[in-house]
């Protein structure tokens, strides 16, 4: 296995974290609030058995700060794109957001392009239901946000044209199930378009990439390109795969220093480390209200089935109910009318019998 620490001379040994971790009472009591499986993980990544989760806010943040280093969100944005971009500004996130859904987000960035486009990056642990409908939502949030910001300031020269493409990347690490329905692919692009190939410009574009399926799909495999560089530099944890990736592009090197350097300051990391366990608890929590949701509304699709189901054949109970009355109302007027034939046959064979005996 590699030694990560022969790259990164930075990494602290086990015995080390552990005493920095006992030197302090409440860094002690936040360890042992962990489970044993989260404390070994803590340890591993601090340690350099696993790599640095680059996908947990403060490590992401951090390293791909548009502000402190913007070539390197540039290049990714660029890459993810198809298409040169440049960061203009960074927005601080807007509280017209959707607000009972944003603090579950591990990461949101928002970014303004050079060319008056905006992005917004999303990091998501736990993909969460109706994956398609929730970033509509908040893409027609961010084209709202960015529509009154460009009218407040272009006043009366205002023009529908001075509105921009929002282009709205998510990364999930579990993706939701949709995506595995294609398990070759880890990046879906979507934009609206018409379908008679009229040219209209509906701005709103979306960037899907599940993180675990470009996992699977890699396994075992090289990096081909650099936007798979970028990738493996999100997920990868193995420490040869790290090797690997930073002897084929030594730009990934000085961003997993700044990481281990994190590493050093436990209060700060285990603070980090906390963090992104509540986020995973109430992602989690999220999942399984909307997982609740769904099985709640199929239950009730199926009782609103069952009744109409129900409904139906009371309706036929009713109508055969009402043939079978019509049958023996039938039936009856049949048996009177056999009742009187037979009454009128019995006086006929007695008036027969009454004529032979006076006859005789």
């Amino acid at each position: 296995m590699a030694d990560l620490k022969q790259h990164f001379p930075m990494i602290q040994e086990r015995k080390e974290v552990l005493e920095k971790i006992h030197d302090k009472k409440e860094l002690l009591k936040m360890f042992y609030s962990w489970t044993e499986e989260q404390q070994e993980e803590f340890l591993d990544f601090c340690t350099g058995v696993k790599g640095p989760r680059m996908l947990y806010d403060g490590f992401f943040k951090e390293v791909m700060n548009p502000e402190s280093a913007p070539e390197r969100l540039n290049e990714f944005l660029s890459l993810i794109l198809g298409t040169p971009v440049k960061i203009h500004a960074v927005l601080p996130n807007d509280s017209t957001r959707l607000a009972d859904e944003s603090s579950l987000l591990i990461t949101d960035i928002v970014v303004e392009l050079k060319d008056g486009s905006l992005a917004n990056v999303e990091v998501q642990k736990l993909g969460y239901k109706f994956p398609g409908e929730r970033s509509a939502c908040y893409s027609a949030d961010l084209l709202l946000r960015q529509y009154k910001r460009v009218r407040n300031k272009k006043r009366k020269k205002f023009s529908y044209r001075d509105i921009k493409s929002v282009y709205n990347i998510v990364l999930f690490e579990s993706s939701p199930e949709e995506f595995h329905e294609f398990p070759d692919v880890y990046i879906h692009r979507s934009e609206q378009k018409s379908d008679t190939g009229i040219k209209v410009e509906l701005l709103q574009k979306y960037v899907f990439i599940p993180i675990d399926i470009f996992k699977k799909r890699q396994h075992n495999k090289g990096i081909t390109g650099k936007l798979d560089a970028w990738l493996m530099f999100f997920c990868g944890e193995k420490p040869e795969e790290i090797v690997r990736l930073i002897e084929a592009y030594p730009q990934f090197k000085p961003m997993y220093e700044e990481a281990y350097e994190m590493c050093r300051n436990m209060e700060d990391i285990m603070g980090l480390f906390s963090k992104e366990l509540r986020e995973l608890d109430r992602n989690t929590v999220q999942l399984m209200i909307d997982e609740m949701q769904e099985k709640l509304e199929q239950k009730r699709e199926e009782l609103k089935h069952k009744s109409e189901e129900l409904k139906h054949k009371s309706e036929e109970l009713e109508h055969k109910k009402e043939e079978l009355e019509q049958q023996k109302i039938r039936a009856d007027k049949i048996e009177e009318s056999e009742r009187q034939k037979s009454k009128q046959l019995e006086a006929a064979l007695r008036r027969i019998a009454e004529l032979e005996r006076q006859q005789s």
